[in-house]
C-alpha cells in the first residue's frame, strides 16, 4: 500500500511511527507504529515501529516520503556562552532551547581556562557564542570566539552576539583553521529587553540535520529517511507555533520516558502587575532532564516521597520496589497507577520550573506586584502531548486536578483551561511535517485535538 508520507519520532525510549495520507487534500492519520528504541543502531527500532504498524493495520506500507525527529542518542548537546546571564546569555539559551537542544553548558563572562576544559570533556554538537546589543560592548563575544575557535573541536560553533564582531570573529576562525565550522546569525540579543532567536532556531535545525548521523547508533538513519531530521524538542515548538496561529495562546506540555517538555506561546499580558522584571520571549521552550517517567522514575519517586507514593497507590515499600524495578519503557497494566502519579508529578515541577513568579516589592505604604519569569495564568489552551498524557486512561482527570491546584507564587496555568489532548500522538511528527506542507499539518493537528471552528 503506497502511503504519502511516514514520519518516525525517535526518542530515548520508545520508536513511533506515524503514517499519513491525501496530504495535498483532506489529509488523514492511518495509524501508527510503536517500539522500543534500539540505540545502537536506531534502524532495528525503526523497521520494529514499521512492523507493528503492519501488523495492527494488516496493511504492508510503502511511503513517498519519509522524514524524522530525534531525540535518542542524548539528543543535539549545546553549550552557550554570554556577556550577562540575565540578558545576553538568557536569550541565547532560549534560542538553543527552542531549536530542541539539549543544553549542558551556559556560561557568562569571558571563558576561564577551566570552562574550555568542561567544553572539551563534553562531546557537544554545537556551541552557541552571544554577547553585547549590536553596536555595544564588543569585547567579551569575540575574546569568546577565540578562545573556543583555538580549541579546534571542529564541530559547529554559531555566533550571535554583537553584529560589529563579524568580520573579526571570522578571522580568529579562519586563523584556527576552523573557518568551515563557523556559521554567523543574527544577534539573539540586538537591543536591551529585545530577544531574537527565530533565525537562530533555524539554524540550529540545519545544523542537527547536517550532522545527526555522526551521533551514536544514528549512522546508517540516511538510507531509511530521505526526508528532513529535526529534534524531537524542536519539531513539538514547531507544531506549537502553527497550532497557536490557530488557536490561540497555548501551553503544551509533553511527558517522555526522558524528559518534560514544556513550550508557551503568547504575550499573556496581564493589567494587575505593574512590571516583569526581565523580558520573556513570546515562544518559550524549556527541558526537564530530571523528569522522565522511564529512565528517571526513581528522581520523581524522591521528589514525591515513598512514603507518600505506597500511601497514594495502596500498596507497601515491597511492592513498589518491585514495581520499580521491573517496571517497562510501555507500561503494562500493573504499572499505570503508578505512571499515573509519576506524571502528575512531572507535570506539576515541569510547569512550575517554566513559569514565572510574583513577588512583591514594599516602598513605604506601598508595594507594587513583580514578575520574574513568564505569566501562564491568561493562558486559556492546554496541548498535552508525549506517549504518558496522550495514552494513559485518566489523562484528562490528572490535568484538571493539577490546574485546579495553587502552586504558591507559581504564575501556572489556572483552572479554567480549555485542555486540548493530542489524541494520534502526532504533535511531533507534525511539526515534522510543518516544515515541507504546513497546511496538511495543520488540518491533522487540529483533528488530533478535537477542534472544531
Amino acid at each position: 500500500m503506497k502511503v504519502d508520507c511516514l514520519i518516525a519520532e525517535i526518542g530515548s525510549t520508545t520508536t513511533t511511527v506515524n503514517v499519513f495520507d491525501h496530504l495535498d487534500h483532506n489529509p488523514i492519520f492511518l495509524g501508527q507504529g510503536i517500539a522500543p528504541t534500539t540505540i545502537e543502531d536506531v534502524r532495528i527500532g525503526l523497521q520494529n515501529a514499521i512492523l507493528d504498524y503492519e501488523i495492527k493495520t494488516k496493511n504492508k506500507i510503502e511511503a513517498r516520503l519519509v522524514l524524522a525527529s530525534s531525540s535518542a542518542a542524548g539528543g543535539l548537546k549545546m553549550s552557550v556562552h554570554g556577556l550577562v546571564y540575565d540578558m545576553t546569555v538568557k536569550a541565547a539559551k532560549e534560542a538553543a532551547l527552542g531549536a530542541g537542544a539539549n543544553v549542558k553548558m551556559v556560561t557568562s563572562g569571558i571563558l576561564n581556562d577551566s570552562e574550555l576544559e568542561e567544553i572539551k570533556k563534553l562531546q557537544l554538537n554545537i556551541i552557541m557564542i552571544a554577547g553585547g546589543v549590536d553596536y555595544g560592548e564588543n569585547e567579551t563575544a569575540l575574546e569568546n570566539a577565540k578562545r573556543i575557535a583555538n580549541l579546534k573541536l571542529g564541530i559547529p560553533v554559531l555566533y550571535a552576539g554583537n553584529c560589529v564582531n563579524h568580520i573579526a570573529v571570522r578571522e580568529a576562525f579562519r586563523l584556527a583553521g576552523e573557518e568551515s565550522h563557523l556559521l554567523i546569525g543574527e544577534n539573539v540579543y540586538p537591543k536591551i529587553d529585545e530577544i531574537n532567536i527565530e533565525g537562530v532556531r533555524q539554524i540550529i535545525h540545519r545544523i542537527f540535520e547536517e550532522h545527526i548521523t555522526e551521533a551514536k547508533g544514528m549512522s546508517h538513519i540516511r538510507q531509511m529517511v530521505d526526508g528532513i531530521i529535526i529534534p524531537t524538542p524542536g519539531a513539538v515548538y514547531e507544531a506549537c507555533r502553527l497550532l497557536h496561529d490557530q488557536i490561540g495562546e497555548i501551553i503544551c506540555c509533553d511527558i517522555g520516558g526522558a524528559t518534560t517538555d514544556v513550550v508557551s506561546i503568547g504575550e499573556a499580558k496581564n493589567t494587575d502587575t505593574n512590571v516583569s522584571i526581565t523580558p520573556e520571549p513570546f515562544a518559550k521552550r524549556t527541558v526537564e532532564g530530571d523528569l522522565g517517567v522511564y529512565i528517571n522514575r526513581y528522581h520523581l519517586v524522591k521528589l514525591i516521597g515513598e512514603d507518600v507514593l505506597c500511601r497514594a497507590l495502596h500498596i507497601d515499600q515491597k511492592e513498589l520496589n518491585s514495581l520499580l524495578e521491573n517496571y517497562l519503557p510501555i507500561p503494562d497494566q500493573n504499572q499505570i497507577a503508578l505512571t499515573e502519579r509519576l506524571t502528575y508529578e512531572a507535570l506539576k515541577v515541569g510547569i512550575r520550573r517554566h513559569a514565572g513568579f510574583m513577588r512583591y516589592s514594599y516602598q513605604g505604604k506601598h508595594y507594587s506586584n513583580l514578575i520574574e519569569g513568564k505569566d501562564l495564568r491568561r493562558i486559556k489552551n492546554f496541548v498535552a502531548t508525549g506517549g504518558a498524557l496522550t495514552q494513559l486512561p485518566n489523562r484528562m482527570s490528572l490535568i484538571k486536578n493539577y490546574l485546579m491546584q495553587k502552586d504558591g507564587s507559581s504564575l501556572k496555568p489556572e483552572e479554567g483551561t480549555t485542555i486540548w489532548i493530542d489524541q494520534d500522538y502526532i504533535l511531533a511528527s507534525c511539526g515534522v511535517l510543518a516544515k515541507v506542507n504546513p497546511k496538511a499539518s495543520l488540518i491533522l493537528m487540529l483533528k488530533s485535538i478535537g477542534w472544531e471552528e
